[in-house]
């Protein structure tokens, strides 16, 4: 009983890493070579909260001592942050922190162009990239409609 009792106790450093570092870790490294840039999302912010999160934890801990309920309350915020059912860095990505980088964040990229750029492999982006610092948005711009025409036409 008193095992148990003991590990009911540490269930948040008993699954805690696996939870928050384990799986996300194998989660983005998956990410990072799908095609598809809506997991890059997921698990960028995810790892962006989680560093939040410990930066909190570095800078108040000797006030969350106080708190005994706040390794479970931070393991069951891990879980909806982290598990595919629920994908909760990327609702909170959507709901909050979007809305606040389109506000106070200036992007060097139009819409289309941004879009463009998240379907390219990295060293294609960085290629795209040196193009638009040596010739400008507005010839970017030129390229993008003149491969739509050609894409038309065939």
């Amino acid at each position: 009983m008193g095992v148990l009792m003991t590990m009911a106790k540490h269930t948040d450093a008993l699954i805690g890493p696996a939870v928050l570092l384990i799986y996300p870790l194998y989660a983005s490294t998956r990410a990072i070579e799908s095609p598809s840039p809506v997991d890059d999302q997921q698990w960028l912010t995810y790892w962006v909260l989680y560093s939040l999160i410990t930066l909190f934890e570095l800078s108040f801990w000797k006030v969350l001592q106080w708190f005994p309920l706040w390794p479970y309350m931070k393991l069951v915020f891990g879980f909806w942050l982290v598990f595919p059912a629920f994908n909760g860095a990327a609702y909170i990505y959507e709901n909050y922190v979007r809305s606040y980088v389109k506000q106070y964040v200036n992007w060097n990229y139009p819409e289309k162009q941004r879009r463009l750029m998240q379907l390219l492999s990295l060293d294609a982006r960085k290629s795209v990239e040196r193009y638009i610092d040596r010739y400008g948005h507005e010839a970017f711009r030129r390229v993008i409609e003149s491969a739509e025409k050609e894409a038309r036409s065939h």
